[in-house]
């Protein structure tokens, strides 16, 4: 895909600069995988974000409830990067990349000569684009700075809105409602978690949000904004139906960072197009994490993965690239999500699968298995509260095992004892 071969390791002097764009959970793995691999030039890390690289799946949930402090959120300790000597330049944005020149253009004004660039650019936060939505009360939450913005609000009696029944919606809400605050989700599908997962999982949660409290609705079409100075006072849906808010969380999805790319030049569709050494279409610039499409053998076609795992496993394979030392990246796609007490553990990818296979009864039980097969091979599989179902699911989906559906669903059998064929 490269223009050039990168089987050699130029670039990687002593006096040479790597710089990752991007500070996040991707940028912050490729630094350190270059130092792993033995590289002694300067590493140089860029992110917008004042923040040293940082978890963002902890955001929705324990830094919200004010659990867990920002500095467990640190992918390393600032210490460990200095060690490393990675240098850090964070509230920094890189307006353009001369790739004729080798050099980044900053914001400032400023330029930043590379031998070797990763793109590590992430995602930002769907928002919304009706009339009124651009109010100070309407908040996104997928950085530190706009969970320190939320925090202040979240205190009981408050009334919060969530619109989209994503995994963002849902743990903010479950955090939310367990703070006291009168939480409402709005999700204009016809079941929450729609894109991700069956219908009878989709229920489960469901339930689990309206017996906490929530006032969860499926099917909700929002007619228009109702606005007092710079606030959202309230939204009303089109079955006429009027919800008073005192702020709102949008958690509609995430647009991938990539204009920074495509305006130098760099092939883009649906993020930054990689193959699978992680490599653009310039031969010295890598991409990774949210950011990037990459070619998956395990979906059959590209895809792009806001994932924790994602990012890291891609980002070292970047950092490896970078180095010419040229490793495919290939991996079985998994998430988690927690609600409540709840922990949901995802493994592969379920569109297509032609039998759903319940191990356990989620209308009646709190932790339970679902298996997606496809012409008899596990595809995917999701587990509540059953990680140790989790584990050997992993390892199937990853095999294309061949399993009796009779057997999976049988629940009074340790699925440890069931024989795959693969």
């Amino acid at each position: 895909m490269s223009d050039t071969d990168q089987s050699s390791t130029a670039g990687s002097t002593p006096d040479s600069v790597f710089v990752i764009v991007g500070a996040g959970q991707a940028g912050g793995e490729i630094a350190g995988e270059l130092r792993k691999q033995g590289y002694t030039g300067r590493v140089l890390l860029i992110g917008e974000e004042e923040q040293i690289p940082y978890k963002r799946p902890p955001l929705s949930k324990g830094f919200l409830s004010g659990a867990v402090t920002e500095e467990s959120l640190y992918v390393s300790p600032r210490a460990k990067l200095e060690q490393l000597k990675i240098e850090f330049m964070g509230s920094t944005r890189v307006a353009r990349i001369d790739r004729a020149r080798h050099v980044l253009v900053l914001a400032d004004g400023r330029e930043q000569p590379y031998d070797k660039l990763a793109l590590t650019t992430g995602g930002r936060a769907r928002m919304l684009n009706q009339p009124g939505t651009d109010k100070s009360n309407v908040l996104p939450l997928r950085s530190i700075a706009d969970v320190k913005k939320l925090q202040p609000r979240c205190f009981a009696g408050q009334r919060a809105l969530v619109i989209g029944g994503g995994f963002i919606g849902l743990e903010t809400a479950a955090v939310m409602v367990k703070l006291g605050l009168q939480v409402t989700v709005l999700e204009g599908l016809p079941r929450v978690l729609a894109r991700v997962t069956a219908p009878e999982i989709s229920s489960f949660f469901e339930r689990m949000h309206r017996e906490a409290g929530v006032d969860l609705r499926t099917g909700a079409q929002i007619e228009s904004y109702e606005t007092e100075g710079d606030r959202v006072c309230a939204v009303k849906l089109a079955d006429g139906s009027r919800i008073e808010t005192d702020f709102i969380i949008v958690g509609i999805g995430v647009v991938p960072n990539v204009e920074l790319a495509s305006e130098a030049g760099i092939t883009v569709d649906n993020g930054i197009v990689v193959d699978e050494y992680a490599r653009t279409n310039d031969p010295d610039i890598v991409a990774a994490g949210d950011c990037s499409n990459h070619p998956s053998n395990f979906a059959g076609r590209r895809i792009r993965l806001e994932s924790v795992q994602n990012a890291m496993e891609q980002g070292r394979i970047a950092a490896r690239s970078m180095l010419g030392k040229n490793e495919a990246y290939q991996n079985v796609p998994w998430f988690w999500s927690d609600q409540y007490d709840l922990k949901l553990q995802m493994v592969g990818l379920s569109q297509g699968h032609d039998q759903l296979v319940l191990r356990g009864d989620p209308a009646t039980q709190r932790n339970f298995a679902a298996f997606y097969l496809k012409a008899g091979k596990l595809i995917a599989a999701d587990t509540v509260s059953r990680p140790g179902e989790f584990m050997l699911a992993k390892k199937w989906v990853a095999e294309g095992a061949v399993l009796p559906p009779e057997q999976l669903a049988d629940d009074s059998q340790p699925l440890k004892n069931l024989q795959a064929a693969a």
